[in-house]
């Protein structure tokens, strides 16, 4: 029974790890992150945000950066100094009701 246990418990561990190498881009080559990202945007955004690993999401036109915490890897959107997002295309406009 403890061999067991000790055999499932060293599988989930060596899954988990194999899983984890493409949580924070290192899987591969192709990540999807912006290899060369514009200059005008590194001069927008606000220093504390990871520029090496940005991606630009169509859905919503914005550049978007990975974060790694202590708990988990995220994608955060990529700001000003103003705390405004840095997109490609400008918002769009509220749809006024009368």
């Amino acid at each position: 029974m403890k061999v067991r246990n000790i055999v499932a418990n060293s599988s989930i561990f060596v899954l988990s790890a194999c899983n984890a190498s493409g949580i924070n881009g290192t899987g591969g080559a192709n990540t999807g992150f912006i290899d060369d990202l514009p200059e005008a945007v590194i001069a927008m955004a606000a220093p504390y945000q990871d520029l090496e690993a940005v991606r630009l999401l169509p859905e919503d036109g914005c550049y978007w950066y990975q974060h790694v915490g202590p708990v988990e890897t995220t994608m955060l959107p990529l700001i000003t100094v103003r705390g405004n997002k840095i997109c490609t295309r400008p918002r769009s406009e509220p749809i006024a009701t009368s």
